[in-house]
This record gives C-alpha cells, sequence and structure tokens, in this order.
C-alpha cells in the first residue's frame, strides 16, 4: 500500500466536506498556516493527506475549517483502519485497495462505495494519528509542548487550541432515516441497517440490543398482566413467576450473543482485527520510550496508579457508598413517619402521602447518581489510566457498584431485612416509575426544548449574514457546533441496566414492572431517535463486534438474580409450610435449589453457542483462506532458499 501513496493526488474538483474543526477565536496565524499545512500534507511529510477548506463568514473570522478527502484518499485509509466489506462472492472480506474489484458494488465513478459514516471515521483516524514530528512545540504557543509521536490533535485540544471536531450530517440522508426510524408511529423493527449506514455500528448495536431487550420483556409482561390481576395479594403463588424469571433472564441474554454475532458479521465489524491501542489523550507523564512500539511517549509509574486506586479511589467510593446507605435510613424513617400519619388520619390525603417518600427518595437516587458520575469521572482521569480501554473498565466498575447499592439497596433491605412484601412491592413500583419519568424528562425532553430555543435564535442571527458562501451551509455548520455533544451510550445502556436489575431481581413481588419496562422503552426507542436526529452533533462512527463489557454487567446481574429469585421462593409461605419444624432444613434446601439453578444457569451459557453454525462455518473458511494465502506467500521464498543453497554446495 506504500506504493499508492505516491501517486495520490490531494486535488478533488467537487469538494465534499465531511468533517468540521473548530478552532479557538483569536488563533494565532501562524498556528492555523502549521496545522492546516499538516493536514494536507502528504503520508510522507507526515501530513494526513486530506483537503481542507475555511469557512469564511462576513465576520472574516477564519477558525472553522471544513476537511474532505479525495475519492482515493479515502480507498486507501479504508485499508488502512481494516474495513470489512462484502466480496461479489457474498463472503466478508477486509478490504484493500489492490483487490477492490472484487467487492461488491465497487467502481472507481461509484463514491457511494463507502458510508458516509465510514468516510468520516477514516478522517478522524487520519486526523488524530497527525504526529509531531521534530517540531518542539506548537507554533505561536511555546506552553505547548510537542514532542516526536505525540498527537498534534489531541496537543491543541488540550490547549485549548482546537475547541471540537465533529462530522457533519447529512441532510438528505437524515432526513430519510428520521422519516423510517421515527417519522410515525408503528409496530415492526427498526431500520438498524439504515442507523448502522448513518451513525455506525456502536449507535446500531445499542438500538438493536434496546429492541431486543423490549421484546424479550414481554413475555415477562403477559404473564406479569394477568398475575397482576388476580393473585394480587397471594405471595405463595410468585413462586412459579420467580423461577420462570431465573430461566428467563438468562436465556434472553445468550441469544443476544447470537443476535449480535449476526448484525455485526453482516456490517463487518465481527471480522475487523483490534488495533495497536494508543494512549489516551488525558495520559499525562515524564516523556519515555514505549517498549513495545519504540515510540517516544509519556511514562508514568503503575505503582503510582495503584497508590491512587486503593489509597484515595477506593476509600472515596466506600465512603459514597456508606453515604447512599445513611440516605436510605433517612428514607426509612421519612417511610415510617408517612405510615404513623395514615394511621392517625385515614384519609385520601393520608393515602397519597404514603407514596410521597418514594418518590422523594427516588430523585434524591437520581440527583446521586448523577452527582457521583461527575465524582467517578474526574477520580478516574486523576488517576491516569493510559489506555481508554483502562479507563472505561474502571470508570464503569465504579459507577456500576454505587448505582447497584444506590437504586437496590432499599430493595433488599425491605425484602431480607424488614420482611414486608407490601412494602416491597410499593417501592419498586415508586423508583422504577419515577426513575423513567425523571430519564425521559432529562435525556430527551429537556434537551430537545433547549435545542429548539438555540435553533431559532441561531436561524435569525444566520439569516442576517450577507456571505458569497453557501448559506445553507454556513447555516448547517453554525447550527451543529452549538449542538450538545453526544458522549456515547454509556448512561443509554446503564439506564437499561438498571431496569433490567428491577424486572430481574423482584419482579416476582410487582409482575407490572415488565409491564412499565416495556412502555418506557417503546417511548425511549422514539426518544433516543429524536435525541440522536436532532438534538446532539453528529457522532463519529465506532467500529464494534458487541456491547463490551456491558454484556458482562447484564450477566452479572443476572447471577444476582438467580440468589434473590431463590431466597423470595425460600421466604414465601408456600415454601415455608413444607419444612414446619426446621429452619435449618429450609435454608440448606434454598441453598441447594439455589447451586443448582446457578449450573443450570451456566450449563445452558455454555451449551448455547455465542454463534450461530453458519457463521462460524464462514469464519472458520476465513481463517483457513487466510492461512492457505500465507502459505503460497512463504513456498516460493522456501523455494528460492533451497536452490540457492542447492547451487551454492555446487
Amino acid at each position: 500500500m506504500a506504493e499508492s501513496w505516491s501517486f495520490l493526488d490531494a486535488f478533488e474538483p467537487n469538494f465534499r466536506p465531511l468533517v468540521v474543526i473548530e478552532l479557538a477565536k483569536g488563533t494565532k496565524e501562524e498556528t492555523l498556516k502549521w496545522f492546516t499545512k499538516r493536514i494536507v500534507d502528504k503520508k510522507a511529510n507526515g501530513g494526513a493527506q486530506l483537503l481542507v477548506k475555511p469557512l469564511v463568514t462576513e465576520s472574516g473570522d477564519e477558525n472553522i475549517y471544513l476537511v474532505g478527502a479525495s475519492h482515493l484518499r479515502l480507498l486507501l485509509g479504508a485499508e488502512t483502519v481494516g474495513l470489512v466489506k462484502e466480496c461479489n462472492d457474498n463472503s466478508m472480506r477486509t478490504f484493500t485497495y489492490s483487490s477492490r474489484k472484487t467487492f461488491k458494488d465497487f467502481a472507481d465513478d461509484n463514491h457511494n462505495f463507502l458510508t458516509m459514516a465510514e468516510c468520516q471515521y477514516i478522517v478522524k483516524h487520519e486526523l488524530e494519528n497527525l504526529r509531531a514530528k521534530d517540531e518542539k512545540m506548537i507554533p505561536g504557543y511555546p506552553q505547548a509542548k510537542l514532542y516526536p509521536g505525540k498527537s498534534i490533535v489531541r496537543r491543541l485540544l488540550t490547549s485549548g487550541i482546537l475547541v471540537q471536531i465533529f462530522p457533519l450530517h447529512d441532510r438528505e440522508e437524515l432526513k430519510k432515516l428520521r422519516q423510517s426510524w421515527y417519522g410515525r408511529v408503528k409496530v415492526g423493527y427498526q431500520p438498524l441497517d439504515e442507523i448502522r449506514c448513518y451513525f455506525g455500528e456502536t449507535i446500531a448495536l445499542y438500538f438493536g440490543f434496546l429492541e431486543y431487550f423490549t421484546f424479550a420483556l414481554i413475555p415477562m409482561a403477559v404473564i406479569g398482566i394477568p398475575y397482576y390481576v388476580f393473585a394480587w395479594e397471594d405471595y405463595d403463588k410468585y413462586v412459579m413467576f420467580a423461577t420462570f424469571n431465573l430461566l428467563w433472564s438468562t436465556v434472553i441474554l445468550e441469544v443476544w450473543k447470537r443476535i449480535c454475532a449476526i448484525m455485526t458479521y453482516r456490517w463487518g465489524t465481527l471480522l475487523m482485527k483490534r488495533q495497536f491501542e494508543e494512549p489516551r489523550s488525558g495520559f499525562h507523564g515524564v516523556l519515555g520510550i514505549n517498549p513495545v512500539t519504540g515510540r517516544e511517549e509519556p511514562v508514568y509509574s503503575s505503582i503510582k496508579r495503584q497508590i491512587r486506586i486503593y489509597l484515595v479511589s477506593l476509600p472515596f467510593v466506600c465512603l459514597c457508598l456508606y453515604f447512599s446507605l445513611y440516605v436510605m435510613m433517612i428514607y426509612f424513617d421519612l417511610e415510617q413517619w408517612a405510615l404513623d400519619y395514615h394511621e392517625e388520619n385515614e384519609s385520601n390525603f393520608s393515602n397519597l402521602m404514603l407514596f410521597v417518600p418514594s418518590i422523594i427518595y427516588a430523585v434524591v437516587i437520581e440527583i446521586m447518581n448523577r452527582i457521583y458520575r461527575y465524582a467517578a469521572e474526574f477520580l478516574t482521569s486523576w488517576e491516569n489510566h493510559r489506555l481508554e480501554s483502562s479507563y472505561q473498565n474502571h470508570l464503569i466498575l465504579k459507577v456500576l457498584v454505587f448505582n447497584f447499592l444506590n437504586c437496590f439497596a432499599s430493595l433488599f433491605y425491605i425484602a431480607f431485612v424488614l420482611f414486608d412484601m407490601k412494602l416491597l412491592r410499593q417501592s419498586l413500583a415508586t423508583l422504577l416509575i419515577t426513575s423513567q419519568i425523571l430519564n425521559q424528562f432529562a435525556e430527551s425532553l429537556l434537551p430537545y426544548w433547549l435545542q429548539k430555543r438555540h435553533k431559532k435564535r441561531t436561524k435569525k442571527r444566520i439569516s442576517s449574514l450577507k456571505t458569497d458562501t453557501d448559506l445553507s451551509l454556513v447555516e448547517q455548520v453554525n447550527l451543529e457546533k452549538e449542538m450538545g455533544t453526544y458522549f456515547g451510550t454509556f448512561d443509554d445502556y446503564l439506564e437499561l441496566f438498571l431496569q433490567f436489575g428491577y424486572v430481574s431481581l423482584f419482579s416476582c413481588v410487582y409482575p407490572l414492572a415488565a409491564v412499565f419496562a416495556v412502555l418506557n422503552n417503546i417511548t425511549e426507542i422514539y426518544s433516543d431517535a429524536l435525541k440522536m436526529c436532532r438534538v446532539y452533533k453528529r457522532p463519529f462512527a465506532e467500529p464494534t463486534a458487541n456491547i463490551g463489557v456491558w454484556q458482562l454487567a447484564f450477566e452479572t446481574m443476572s447471577v444476582i438474580s438467580v440468589v434473590t429469585n431463590c431466597m423470595l421462593i425460600g421466604m414465601s409461605p408456600q415454601v415455608n409450610a413444607l419444612f414446619p419444624d426446621s429452619k435449618m432444613d429450609l435454608i440448606l434446601t434454598v441453598a441447594l435449589v439455589e447451586h443448582l439453578l446457578l449450573a443450570i444457569k451456566f450449563i445452558m451459557a455454555f451449551v448455547i453457542p455465542d454463534k450461530p453454525r453458519d457463521i462460524q462455518i464462514k469464519l472458520a473458511r476465513l481463517e483457513f483462506e487466510s492461512l492457505e494465502a500465507l502459505k503460497q506467500q512463504i513456498f516460493p521464498l522456501n523455494k528460492c532458499f533451497h536452490r540457492e543453497s542447492g547451487d551454492h554446495k555446487r
């Protein structure tokens, strides 16, 4: 591929803007010239070999640039990042420029072979891999130090010179997507392939999981409605519901792995090889040599990091957990006060007052979760993790531990300390419904309303401009650069994780939990779609083969649900009647059943393959063909070596 760069022409008659770069106002002229030169320079000279064009407005400020690339440059970039595309024989293979004719729908004049999201991902990859050569600093900013191999874009961001980089929306494609996605209320599947083409695999997988989880909840909801109607106060009958819950929570997660494999194989990301992970932008330390790559980069002692984790972060998390439990005990004091008030003044008002403590506690839980999230992000960043994957794993662990205790500790306390099933049902219903309403308002309705207000103001300001530049493009860029930034699927998966906990842990005492979860998820699909298309800037596509660490989080929750439901079954009067004389026999029997169910769960997880048989065969065939191709390359070398050895002997 190295030979291909030499004939790559940077000229492109029809410039197509893909990515917007916004620099800080007042950025020095020498910085602008140096940075834009590095973007357009040839790869051999350390540039990105992209196209760049300033967005000139009436004010004359040149702090916004549009970045694009020639068709040939994008094809070579697709090979660099390892994109996988469908071949003419319907197999999926890693794209190479030399074998481009073998890929389906490829033609030299077909500029739609790569989706716009893939093109933007390639441009982002090339910009992030712009690295300093001999520069010691950013020109014009002596305090912004550079060293060989340092990412230029990351240094510009941390120095405040670069404000943001974001991909542009495609108005026509977005309009079509909105119409097929949420333009009309309908019963059916989401256009996941279209979502993937526009937003990338990470976003598409989230919506695929949200849709799948919603459908998976329907059996629980269907069983829960008559159970609620006919056995509301009869807790003896929740044994069957809890047993079904155990099997359901295991099967849906195993089936999802198979569905995920089918989708990601079709999209090509199941075959993408994981590249060597670069240091994250926030990582800092003393300049040293990476023993693996040989590059100069910051080096930070792992001992110092461990000290920060175990002597600062861990005690802080424990303190937060203690505070969460303290707030929980205040909630129980309020519950007791409301109950005493109801007993003294039985009226409609006192009936309503019984729900007030739970509602207040649900609101406090949401507030504490959000405050703790900021603290967890600060602490995890301060721990100075070298890799983004390590940073994400530590952040997710902190957030999940706190959210789990904060949301479910009161329910465990009510169930297994107070043994009050009526209060458990009331608390579960209030926490679930209140959290869903608050999340819908905070994540979708409020941002949409604020964005709509801002859009009106921006349109008035843009309409007053008089410029020769394409006004629609100026308007689009100015509107999009002020839109909120979508920070990923973390919060969305966290919401589903907590919902899964409410349904799988205690829904046998409140069967309508699954019903409310289904209703919430249906509205969540539409509100999240609206959020992605109308509220936030377009996120860069990120290839992924699965939902990552969240799969493990859901599986861990399902294991906890086995223990919880077994304990609830053991507490039921129906089961207690079987052991009238010995509570120890009851405890041992429940423990035995719990271990058997866990064994069945793990056996089911082992027996159900993660990938369907046809996908396994296709992957094995590709691996076999790769080995054969490698042998074909090695065989001529061996033959040549033996011929030279024979000549030498003669």
